[in-house]
């Protein structure tokens, strides 16, 4: 007795359920930024998934956070993930693209002209990233002049128009996991001192000013946000986190943002942070559809439903061994959990040579 299963129809978009395939990167681009043939099969083999939302794809090829991972920073972009859309839609299924700037997260290797990476403010993170040539210590990110945001603003608009001409149901706005976005928001990673830094509304401005172009291009129906509130990917988090996302989320239904991609917790290490506050007052806040994420399983989708704290589930790791997921869950079907080892990169080994269900 659940309706997670059920076909409902969600800011004017009609979908098969209400599981979602949550972003999940796979690095199999190429060192372009393009995609292929590999991405159009395995994205249908989802699809049918109430909603699909791509790995993350940069807006600019410094804003990868590491090699062989997708773009939509040119117009040779727009027709590879056209072949994505049509073989999603062939299937019944819906698909955003998830639009991503990585800020110090990214490499020198992987900007055109070698330069630094970029952040709100200088910082150089620790450990390693997948670089162009192999794993490389990260380079130290310089922070962004005030003249160079409106360009930041510009590249996730240009990207959200090309999402469009691809043939994409609607974009989602990255702005979690300590990428370019969600360092400008937290006082942690953000030491800014003009109109980017400082006060929660100065801090959350760019954030704003990025999801009120996308809202012109698309429409605020079509617009995601993945927001982390108490995550603390790349060990960087907020001091006070419960007013800065109260904010944010009052910006959002001021601006129609249609959809909120909440994580709960640290992504795919734990449901539980510190500072953390009550996420619900979140949910019961935003005016739009919200999408649970982070560690699901079954049982948990179904008593959000039940308790109806979500309005959709999105399962991202379960997804990668499991194209036909839906089915499986629906079932109580034996999951299967792929090898760890052809999470990232390579061809289609671990990628699409996944049974379903029926198949096994």
């Amino acid at each position: 007795m659940t309706d997670l299963f059920d076909p409902c129809e969600l800011n004017g978009l009609k979908l098969q359920n209400r599981i979602a395939l949550s972003p999940v990167t796979r690095t199999r681009a190429d060192m372009e930024g393009r995609v292929g043939e590999l991405q159009a099969i395995y994205y249908a083999q989802r699809a049918s998934a109430g909603l699909l939302i791509t790995e993350a794809t940069a807006v600019v090829p410094e804003g990868r956070g590491g090699a062989f991972t997708p773009g939509l920073w040119d117009d040779s972009h727009v027709a590879p993930w056209k072949e994505v859309t049509d073989a999603v839609h062939a299937k019944g299924g819906l698909i955003f693209c998830q639009l991503w700037h990585a800020g110090r997260l990214s490499h020198s290797s992987l900007h055109p002209e070698r330069a630094a990476p970029v952040a709100p403010s200088a910082m150089q993170q620790e450990g390693l990233v997948f670089a162009d040539g192999g794993f490389k210590p990260y380079d130290m990110a310089r922070a962004l002049e005030l003249d160079e945001i409106a360009g930041v603003i510009a590249n996730f608009r240009s990207a959200a128009e090309r999402a469009k001409a691809a043939g994409f149901d609607g974009v989602e706005l990255h702005g979690a996991h300590s990428y370019l976005i969600d360092a400008f928001v937290r006082d942690m990673t953000n030491k800014r001192t003009d109109r980017y830094g400082g006060s929660i509304e100065n801090r959350a401005r760019l954030m704003v000013e990025i999801l009120t172009a996308l809202v012109e291009v698309w429409g605020g129906e079509r617009v995601m946000v993945r927001l982390a509130p108490i995550g603390h990917a790349y060990n960087a988090w907020d001091s006070n986190p419960e007013p800065l996302f109260t904010y944010i989320v009052e910006q959002l239904n001021a601006l129609g943002v249609g959809w909120l991609d909440l994580v709960e917790g640290d992504t795919g290490i734990s449901r539980e942070a510190e500072p953390s506050f009550d996420l619900s007052k979140l949910r019961k806040l935003f005016k739009g559809v919200t999408v649970a994420n982070n560690m699901y399983d079954r049982d948990m989708a179904l008593q959000a439903r039940a308790d109806n704290t979500a309005d959709m589930v999105a399962f991202g790791r379960a997804f990668i061994g499991n194209p036909d997921l839906v089915e499986r869950l629906k079932l109580d079907a034996p999951i299967v959990d792929a090898d760890r080892k052809t999470y990232y990169g390579g061809g289609a080994k671990g990628y699409i040579d996944f049974p379903t269900l029926a198949e096994s």
